[in-house]
């Protein structure tokens, strides 16, 4: 059976990002430990990953409207939660997925999504 692609985001809240803040410097040494373990841990099925994204404050939004192309700087739209970072993984199905993120020590939000399949670029 063929694996499955999946890419895992990690969604960052307020509230995680209050108990970031809180913690010491040692404690928040623990929970990037750990992280760096999940990501070791799971090496075998991880194809690509990022490092942390930059705030949503950092973004760029580009909306394509009939050929036209408005940029702005942000997010979207403002909301309580921002994507932090993303990985893709390969596995037997969702629920192979989902027992992986059982384990995921950081941020509290993670979506899952499969990946479609690819679309190659037209030969000339």
């Amino acid at each position: 059976m063929p694996k499955v692609k999946y890419v895992l985001m990690f969604v960052d809240t307020e509230e995680y990002e209050k108990e970031i803040a809180a913690m010491s410097p040692p404690e928040v040494a623990e929970v990037h430990r750990r992280v760096r373990q999940w990501f070791a841990d799971h090496a075998d099925k991880i194809r690509a990953t990022t490092g942390k994204l930059q705030g949503a404050r950092a973004a760029t939004t580009v909306r394509l409207d009939g050929g036209r192309i408005f940029a702005t700087d942000g997010p979207f739209m403002e909301g309580k939660e921002v994507i932090s970072g993303f990985t893709e993984i390969e596995v037997e199905d969702l629920d192979e997925a989902l027992r992986m993120v059982r384990t995921w020590p950081a941020c509290p939000l993670i979506e899952i999504r499969p990946v479609e399949v690819e679309i190659r670029p037209m030969e000339p």
